[in-house]
């Protein structure tokens, strides 16, 4: 084949990758809008194919609204379509699709993501497209709508997993009868306190300090322990790259946390060098973050890398670069967290592969 021809052969390849790039843009949207109005759930209630009425009774929501959100569906082929004796359009969402997008489906729920991209594009779409021109980070008060949105999502997963199996695998069971007995704690990065509340009410002898440099997330958080009457937990608003300079942490904590939060920090290098200044010899830090590699190019068969690169590109990367910080963002890596780590102060490090997580590692660590 001459160079031409293969040329047009892969032009015509690009083209139809567009084409799927466009359509699967536009399904995420229409999911995410499903799932918000907890469509997906009511279908899930049904065992045999119904008609709009039907659906339209059962939900709440408007028919002709619907019936053009089902046009999506259908020929996106989540929902199925077939036609009543009289002619009439009936619809069924198959149990094997309801396991991955509907809020039953616990941890293999993939449908509450679609939710992130449509709201990082109402967020912070004005934003970023000008910060590639001056090169600005972007406040965290551009997402009030997308920080409840994680919050949401933090609330979910973590109290099915965080105290039943993440705390239970860390150091052998061993940190789990510590906080039984009672220690120190400390949660780096807490925003509105979903992990700590759970972990304070789970291990009541134990004591724990949480930490965000948003007042907002602090106050949201303080209500709810006060709601959940938590009393063995402080919330401060602190900016966790000073905590280095702070005397009265210094070797306070048996054991540190950070989920997800360090990559969104602007002075990440200090957040970690304060870590290990706060944790008392033998102390354990758990950072969770992101499983990705560090060099792009070994990102190439991550089966969610595009969706995970635009949430940092949309999020991640323009809060860490507030006030001229190092921007890590989501995809910082496995290596270059390592290296960090080491530079921190801390030697004895383990990564651990979580099957009940399979966005993150934890990044285990010992002083």
């Amino acid at each position: 084949m001459k160079d031409g021809g293969y040329l047009k052969l892969k032009g015509r390849a690009f083209s139809e990758k567009m084409v799927e790039v466009l359509n699967y843009g536009a399904i995420n949207l229409a999911m995410a809008i499903g799932y918000r109005t907890g469509l997906y759930d009511v279908l899930d209630t049904f065992d045999t194919p119904q008609p709009i009425t039907a659906i339209a009774r059962e939900s709440g929501l408007n028919p002709r609204y619907l019936q053009e959100w089902m046009g999506v569906m259908v020929t996106a082929g989540i929902i199925e379509i077939s036609h009543s004796a009289d002619g009439e359009h009936r619809f069924f969402l198959p149990k094997e699709h309801a396991d991955y997008i509907t809020r039953r489906a616990g941890n293999s729920n993939l449908g509450v993501y679609t939710q992130e991209i449509p709201l990082l594009t109402l967020c912070a779409m004005e934003e970023v497209f000008q910060g590639f021109h001056t090169g600005q980070g972007i406040d965290y008060h551009h997402y009030p709508k997308f920080q409840s949105f994680m919050s949401e999502l933090a609330d979910a997963k973590h109290r099915k997993i965080l105290v039943d199996q993440f705390l239970p695998s860390v150091d052998e069971g061993k940190l789990v009868e510590r906080l039984k007995r009672g220690i120190h704690v400390c949660d780096v990065g807490c925003a509105e306190g979903v992990a700590v509340l759970l972990m304070a009410q789970a291990f009541p002898n134990s004591r724990f300090l949480a930490l965000d440099l948003s007042p907002e997330a602090i106050r949201m958080a303080r209500e709810g322990a006060h709601r959940r009457q938590v009393t063995n937990v402080e919330f401060l608003i602190l900016d966790a790259a000073t905590l280095e300079t702070h005397e009265r942490f210094s070797q306070r904590f048996d054991y540190v946390t950070a989920f997800d939060s360090i990559h969104d920090q602007t002075r990440p290098m200090e957040t970690l060098r304060g870590i290990h200044h706060i944790l008392a010899d033998g102390g354990l830090f758990s950072m969770v973050d992101i499983a990705a590699q560090t060099d792009m190019a070994e990102n190439l068969d991550h089966p969610m890398a595009p969706f995970l690169y635009t949430v940092s590109l949309m999020h991640c990367m323009p809060v860490g670069l507030v006030d001229g910080g190092a921007g890590l963002g989501m995809m910082w890596g496995r290596q270059k967290a390592l290296e960090m780590l080491k530079k921190a102060g801390f030697k004895d490090l383990e990564v651990v592969e979580m099957p009940f997580d399979a966005f993150n590692w934890h990044f285990l660590c010992r002083k």
